[in-house]
């Protein structure tokens, strides 16, 4: 198989049915779409409609029901070290000290390529990008949420996966931890060129993070409803972004999709999102 600079991961026909008492549930139905090498994008869509199931899939953690998934080249049958997932919850061992979280990942893809002390280096090169080497020697108790997310990352990126797929990885955190991760994210992002896609209940990060949002409709048979290509200039300030016309207009369409097209809300309920979404302030705008 090859692959093209368009299709470096690409989703094609998948459909995966789930057993149930009362017979198969078809939870994702023809879902089609393909993210660039160096891409950042995000799926959003309403409880239900098989975000995480997707990332699943891509993560080969499930297997499609029918349809596929290519990675560069490559059809995704299993779990792989080119397909780094940072979850909600940061996921670390509670025995091990920071230093040593990002180590089990590092000591899994690189036991034999990097010796012991280029091992180490390559932690502490982690740590340093997600902000993280003041603090490699602590415990994860003895650190707060948001450190502990970042923590998550540096394990991820320390395994140079192909594709980082975060699913809904800032949805615990306060408000100003969040922002603050976010921005953090862009950075290494925009650094290291990663390949990432982040699942998303909110409609203003899917806009101000991604060059993608690929927008699912409701479930059963849940699909891609529409895909949004964001062309706002990097680096995104999220001050500067929430007088900007083009990110308004961009909000707007993800607001559109999600409230009127599929009609979730009443006709005059979703005016109201409308109206309001043409003067936001960069704040969370969830989808329930």
């Amino acid at each position: 198989m090859t692959t093209t600079p368009d299709k470096f991961l690409e989703i094609s026909k998948v459909g995966i049915d789930f057993p149930t008492a009362n017979g198969p549930y078809t939870a994702l139905k023809d879902v089609n779409f393909f993210i660039r090498e160096g891409e950042f994008a995000s799926i959003i869509g309403h409880s239900g409609c098989g975000k995480s199931t997707v990332l699943n899939i891509i993560a080969g953690l499930y297997q499609a029901t029918s349809g596929g998934v290519i990675l560069d080249g490559r059809e995704v049958k299993d779990p792989g070290p080119d397909r780094a997932v940072v979850f909600q919850s940061h996921a670390l061992m509670p025995w091990l000290s920071v230093f040593d979280n990002v180590g089990l990942a590092v000591e899994q893809v690189f036991r034999d390529s990097k010796t012991k002390a280029e091992r180490r280096e390559w932690i502490e090169h982690n740590l340093r990008l997600v902000k993280m080497e003041h603090a490699m020697r602590k415990m994860p108790h003895e650190i707060s949420g948001g450190m502990k997310q970042r923590v998550g990352i540096a394990r991820c990126l320390a395994m140079q996966p192909k594709v980082m797929l975060m699913d809904e990885p800032f949805g615990a955190l306060d408000a100003l931890t969040r922002a603050n991760l976010q921005d953090s994210v862009m950075e290494i992002q925009k650094e290291l060129n990663t390949t990432i896609i982040l699942i998303t209940h909110d409609v203003d990060e899917a806009v101000l993070m991604s060059d993608k949002i690929v927008m699912m409709s409701n479930g059963p048979a849940a699909k891609v409803g529409e895909l949004l290509e964001v062309d706002l200039p990097r680096p995104r300030e999220r001050v500067a972004l929430s007088k900007d016309d083009q990110f308004n207009h961009y909000r707007q369409q993800v607001l559109s999709f999600l409230y009127e097209k599929k009609g979730v809300v009443d006709f005059d309920s979703a005016k109201r999102k409308a109206k309001e979404s043409s003067e936001p302030s960069i704040a969370a705008e969830k989808v329930s």
